[in-house]
């Protein structure tokens, strides 16, 4: 046999291990969880319990989020659970009574008002914008945009969206004699009524008229 189809064969088993041990098999754990829930405060630790379930997982945060400090304001305005739109790595944990633990990327949402785990349009809706003083709000679908203004009907437009650099996002309407445009970008943004937090600051600018508020992704987008 030739000596350079000797070298070849020879190779042949290196090259398959080199393929073999540079491939990680991936695992379910390292994929993010977005879950909804009630966060309650026991024992100085943060509770998850998902919607509709009776898990409870412990929230751990690592600094990522400022989710201690929004969560002790909010409970500390009364008695009762917190609505809370997480997301995270889900493992086990060493605390009894518990079901495991979610360490946190990002939180979406916490609100003491609201619908909450019983909002029926929370998975069609890819974003969610309002604001006070006047009060206002956006919805946003795959259907379009639904626009409601305090003392007026719900206006139902279609949009264009486009993404900008540093994850922010910019949706236009032009149609029923109505100019507008909605501003987000990633920031941590307050309710200045409800106090609800809130993980992009928002800017609705309406036939020249520019207000601002609060936004979130809703079911329909996990950015």
């Amino acid at each position: 046999m030739h000596a350079s189809r000797i070298l070849l064969f020879a190779l042949l088993p290196l090259f398959a291990s080199c393929q073999v041990f540079s491939e990680k098999p991936k695992t379910d754990s390292a994929i993010p969880t977005r879950l909804q829930g009630e966060l309650s405060l026991d024992a100085g630790q943060l509770l998850l319990r998902p919607c509709q379930e009776q898990r409870h997982f412990v929230i751990t945060n690592d600094g990522a989020t400022s989710i201690m400090r929004d969560a002790a304001e909010l409970l500390a305005d009364g008695p009762g659970p917190l609505f809370a739109d997480l997301r995270g790595q889900l493992a086990a944990s060493q605390r009894t009574g518990v079901d495991g633990q979610l360490t946190l990327s990002r939180v979406y949402r916490l609100q003491r008002e609201g619908p909450g785990c019983d909002d029926p349009n929370f998975k069609r809706t890819t974003l969610h914008a309002s604001g006070q003083e006047p009060g206002w709000s956006v919805t946003v679908s795959s259907q379009g945009l639904v626009l409601n203004r305090a003392g007026q009907e719900p206006l139902a437009l279609p949009y264009l969206e486009e993404q900008l650099p540093e994850n922010r996002l910019n949706l236009t309407s032009e149609a029923n004699g109505q100019r507008l445009e909605l501003w987000a970008a990633p920031q941590r943004c307050v309710d200045s009524m409800s106090g609800a937090v809130q993980h992009l600051s928002a800017e609705l600018r309406l036939n020249g008229q520019v207000m601002r508020g609060c936004a979130y992704f809703g079911g329909a987008r996990e950015d």
